[in-house]
């Protein structure tokens, strides 16, 4: 198999004044990525990084960032990336789980780090954007060698990334990707939205999440543009796929949804270099995918997966609008079951849990090979999310098994109760979720996020609910909040939800 960097230096040999990356206004041609790639390596080298060492990595989006991805894979060693405005005891926990040795971030972040807490890394601190005490600077790097060094230990079986799970506790687990994965899951969504040189391809989530890591790698294996917005807000990015002429993304749900409410303003840029949009990471309402699907005027798709497994199915809602309520059919590289609480298969149109077997799988949990094996299931991986197959193969996504609330004994999906707010039209955002009681173990809670400038009652969401929804079904609790709680994908952290709304909401 190819490795990552000797694809990316072909490229750069195939391409060399061809615009390999823009972001924040500025480029870098192939050749002047490749020098970077090199110096990088070479520095993190004489500086002590060996083979198979693991690199803590408070990453932002910027070329930088994405060379250094390159220069691991080049070297052999393994980043582990994270968002840098995550406490330091919390980034100290991550960091020790993942064996983190020496540690690459900014000169702000090295000096928080150390006024509040010891990272207890016992390798090489380096400062990315200027100097800083005990720390070796990247931006000296102008007087180091561009000529790449060759790791003749690197295969591909190396750790590339351990990426922190974003899924529905709190408690993250390290997922382990080595090289190849990351070339796997590359190649496999090239071939699945045939991309080419040609194609200009956006990445608008953060780089420390193995969404955008994929987006940047993507261009970078085929001689094709990638262009890395460093922050995101939906003007920002209709700008930017206007004036960097994107032809494809992908793109969270939650990101999609604020770029459809300002498509409905006359005072948007017109789009017309969009080939296909993909939504990622949950489900988006069915009148949002329409508002895009009329206004991007391109094949818009929507994919369901795990950080664990990659994308498992995808769908074309242009080609297959009759299932708009699916997130679509299994991928070439991947199987779908679902498996109920008695183990059994589920009958079509049942709903248990997902589970999938795909080659595009992580290398396991790191340092947690039992917690990683007590996810298998007969070689399936077990998602914790609930869904059905229909009679055609396409799967419906249903919610968190670990969200599901369980009230006298019956199960209520929280997307049925979702669902059914949704449609009262001052409903901005809606969550149910499970409340502690003393009688039924749990009762059904919902938080609502009116739009702004309306009105709106307990009394008239009670009514709706008891027109649309079953007696176990109805809210014991109804509270109003400002914001619901989300992680940096826009998921909402359902589990955080009993104690926030405690804290911060309305009860009426």
């Amino acid at each position: 198999m190819s490795k990552i960097c000797d694809l990316f230096f072909d490229m750069a040999a195939k391409y060399p004044q061809k615009t390999a990356i823009w972001c924040d206004n500025k480029t870098v041609t192939y050749k002047e990525l490749a020098a970077l790639v090199s110096r990088y390596s070479n520095f993190l080298l004489e500086a002590g990084v060996g083979y198979k060492d693991h690199i803590g990595f408070p990453m932002n989006n910027s070329v930088e960032s994405a060379a250094l991805i390159l220069a691991a894979a080049n070297l052999g060693a393994a980043l582990v990336p994270i968002n840098p405005t995550l406490p330091p005891e919390v980034i100290k926990s991550l960091f020790a789980a993942a064996d983190v040795k020496h540690l690459i971030a900014r000169k702000n972040f090295l000096k928080q780090a150390e006024g509040e807490t010891d990272l207890n890394l016992n390798g090489v601190r380096f400062c990315l954007d200027g100097t800083w005490k005990h720390s070796r600077s990247l931006e000296s790097i102008s007087e180091v060698s561009d000529k790449r060094p060759i790791i003749n230990q690197v295969t591909g079986e190396e750790t590339l990334i351990i990426t922190m799970t974003s899924g529905s506790t709190g408690e993250p687990k390290p997922i382990d990707l080595t090289q190849n994965n990351k070339f796997k899951r590359a190649m496999a969504h090239i071939r699945l939205y045939h991309l080419t040189e040609d194609d200009r391809i956006l990445a608008a989530t953060p780089l420390y999440h193995s969404l955008a890591e994929r987006l940047v790698l993507m261009p970078l294996l085929i001689g094709a543009t990638s262009i890395l917005l460093p922050r995101f807000t939906p003007a920002i990015w209709l700008n930017c796929v206007k004036d960097q002429k994107v032809t494809f993304t992908i793109a969270v749900s939650a990101q999609l949804g604020q770029i459809a409410e300002l498509l409905t303003s006359p005072f948007v840029p017109e789009i017309d270099s969009l080939r296909c949009v993909v939504s990622s990471s949950s489900l988006l309402e069915n009148h949002v995918k329409n508002e895009l699907i009329d206004k991007l005027n391109c094949d818009f798709h929507e994919m369901y997966g795990t950080s664990e497994t990659s994308t498992v199915t995808s769908i074309n809602f242009r080609e297959t609008m009759s299932k708009k309520h699916s997130v679509g059919r299994p991928l070439p590289e991947a199987k779908v079951k679902i498996i109920k609480e008695d183990q059994s298969i589920a009958k079509p149109g049942e709903i248990g849990e997902i589970t999938c077997k795909t080659t595009l799988m992580c290398n396991g949990y790191y340092n947690q090979p039992e917690i990683f094996q007590d996810a298998m299931h007969d070689g399936y991986f077990k998602t914790g999310d609930l869904g059905y197959l229909d009679d055609t193969g396409y799967l419906y996504f249903a919610g968190r098994k670990k969200e599901l609330i369980i009230t006298g004994g019956i199960n209520v999906y929280p997307q049925d109760i979702e669902d059914c707010m949704k449609k009262i039209l001052e409903v901005k955002e809606c969550a149910a979720f499970a409340y502690p009681d003393n009688r039924l173990g749990e009762v059904v809670a919902l938080a609502i996020v009116p739009k702004p400038d309306t009105q709106l009652s307990k009394r008239r969401i009670q009514i709706h609910c008891a027109k649309n929804l079953a007696d176990y079904q109805q809210p014991h609790i109804i509270v109003f909040l400002d914001q619901i709680p989300k992680n940096s994908l826009g998921k909402l952290e359902k589990y955080n939800l009993p104690e926030y709304v405690t804290k911060h909401g309305v009860f009426k």
